[in-house]
């Protein structure tokens, strides 16, 4: 049964069926609608499915269009605390990956440098100027580089590259036909993915959300039909939230979510709890229904306990040794 999803004034809601859209649709036939086989959100006022004529059955929605955006590739995952991804590419297919992010790749397989996103289908023109100076654009704003990398397969039968992940944790491989075409992560999760996945920005609507949430006002948005794989730091946990349902989360420990997720926060109890608790002053609230993954070791918990440690904070280097920093002089770290 296809699914449908109405956004309307910011609020979104489903999954519902042809007939509880139908419903939704005369009452706010100023919204949006998207469901499988669209390529992104439409206008109601502008779908026929949703606007039968007065006293017509509802009728049935037309099979899902395929959309032919991303490449299909094939991978596998090695590793447990620094993984890798190997992705296989059959002739003319390629992957799009962070500039620094390849470990390694077959001589068959070529590597160019694009401006942009590089979400243009293989084979296409990709796209003007201004749509490259857009996606560019996006990329600049999440933080990222303004180029990616696009590894293409151009000679005969089967070729690999792999993608390392920059920090201990772990790679989660996300089709995104399973979360309904897009998928909202972190700003520095994305690894890589087929080309044809679009990569753009996701803003927080609210303030206190963007400036207490732990992402910021801005998260990396990625669409289309194709493979994606983000990273995230220490074990991963995929939830499914049901309709209604609530998660309170560490604002740091938030990964990816599906579309149809409500991200807000709240205060992390009393001014005492909030101030003492080492939590900080705020959760992160996921409201079902959808998706959501979350990482047990946030880079930045990583990055600061490691800052505390250096010596120039005051960490200690001799940690198990009676001798302390004597004991460098003696096992030839000598560094100060």
């Amino acid at each position: 049964m296809t699914q449908w999803y109405l956004s309307v004034d910011g609020n979104q809601v489903g999954p519902m069926d042809l007939a509880q859209a139908v419903a939704q649709a005369r009452q706010n036939p100023n919204g949006h609608a998207w469901r499988e086989g669209f390529a992104d959100w439409q206008p109601i006022a502008s779908i026929d499915e949703l606007n039968p004529l007065p006293g017509a059955p509802v009728p049935a929605p037309p099979p899902a269009a395929v959309r032919s955006g991303a490449d299909e590739i094939d991978y596998k995952i090695f590793g447990a605390e620094m993984q890798f991804v190997e992705v296989e590419l059959d002739p003319g297919e390629s992957a799009v990956a962070e500039a620094g992010a390849m470990m390694y790749k077959g001589s068959q397989v070529d590597m160019q440098t694009v401006f942009g996103d590089g979400s243009a289908p293989s084979g296409g023109g990709g796209g003007g100027f201004m749509d490259k100076l857009v996606g560019a654009g996006k990329r600049l704003i999440t933080g990222e580089s303004l180029f990616m990398t696009v590894f293409t397969h151009t000679g005969q039968g089967k070729a690999h590259v792999a993608f390392g992940a920059p920090y201990p944790g772990n790679i989660i491989p996300v089709p995104l036909t399973s979360v309904n075409g897009c998928l909202i992560c972190q700003k520095d999760s994305f690894l890589c993915a087929a080309k044809g996945v679009s990569i753009g920005i996701h803003m927080q609507k609210k303030i206190l959300t963007g400036l207490f949430g732990g992402e910021g006002f801005i998260m990396q948005k990625l669409e289309g039909d194709g493979m994606v794989f983000v990273h995230a730091g220490g074990t991963v946990v995929e939830r499914q939230l049901q309709q209604g349902e609530v998660l309170d989360v560490d604002t740091g420990c938030i990964v990816a979510l599906e579309q149809s997720v409500h991200f807000d926060i709240r205060q992390a109890g009393n001014i005492k709890t909030a101030l003492f608790g080492g939590e900080g002053l705020f959760f992160a609230t996921l409201h079902g229904p959808g998706k959501i993954w979350l990482q047990s070791l946030p880079f930045s918990r990583l990055a600061g306990r490691m800052l505390q440690a250096a010596p120039q904070k005051g960490g200690s280097r001799g940690e198990g040794s009676l001798l302390g920093s004597l004991g460098g002089l003696l096992d030839g770290d000598n560094r100060f």
